[in-house]
């Protein structure tokens, strides 16, 4: 039986498509208030790129405006996001607490690894009550290369974990468990990627699948 699983958060535990369009148009419309933006909201760039570290975002959003702007917008697209998370607006992918429980029951330790912000993390872990399972929640600003697989190392190397998985929904997540010589199991998921997805060990379409795979391995 695997002794940990490290998650991902946006598109593998939280629904992040409910409040993502919602918390981007708040954003690029405070931009076109700044007279800053003048055309249509990029959600379709967004969703391609979605998995990428907030500040490579901007830079694929906003290629032509200034790092003082990223980082404004950087604010106050959080803002906004955490916002949405506390107003209710988001939503966990079906069986995540039931898939927790049954992890704790069976003395596998839960981790997320994120590439969204602390704030963003401990506001989603706070309010869907997830630290009652979660041992512990790494974002990415802990990492100063911006690397998944760095940070997948650095819950490794604090928990001594030797037999995990790491399950996520894009390539970064993919990729970090195979540079961490761990499971890679991929989400077929919102915003997953067929040509990613097929570098995975194993690929779920509902995370209940977890229940079977961690007896078994």
């Amino acid at each position: 039986m695997l002794q940990s699983i490290i998650f991902d958060m946006d598109g593998t535990l939280f629904q992040t498509d409910k409040i993502l369009e919602l918390s981007l148009e708040d954003t690029f419309n405070y931009l076109r208030s700044l007279d800053k933006w003048h055309t249509v909201t990029p959600i379709d760039k967004y969703r391609e790129i979605m998995g990428v570290p907030l500040p490579k975002v901007w830079e694929a959003l906003l290629p032509d405006h200034s790092d003082e702007v990223r980082e404004q917008v950087d604010a106050y697209f959080l803002e906004r996001l955490i916002e949405n998370i506390r107003s209710g607006k988001g939503a966990l992918y079906p069986n995540v607490k039931e898939v927790f429980s049954y992890l704790k029951e069976n003395n596998c330790s839960i981790y997320i690894a994120s590439n969204g912000l602390t704030e963003y993390l401990k506001t989603i872990v706070h309010y869907y009550h997830l630290d009652n399972w979660v041992t512990e929640t790494f974002s990415i600003q802990q990492i100063q290369t911006l690397d998944k697989g760095d940070l997948v190392k650095k819950i490794i190397e604090r928990y001594d974990i030797n037999k995990a998985a790491v399950v996520g929904d894009r390539f970064s997540d993919i990729k970090a468990a195979k540079d961490n010589e761990l499971i890679a199991i991929g989400c077929n998921f919102d915003f997953a990627q067929e040509e990613e997805l097929a570098q995975a060990d194993i690929v779920i379409d509902d995370l209940i699948v977890l229940k079977t795979i961690v007896h078994n391995m």
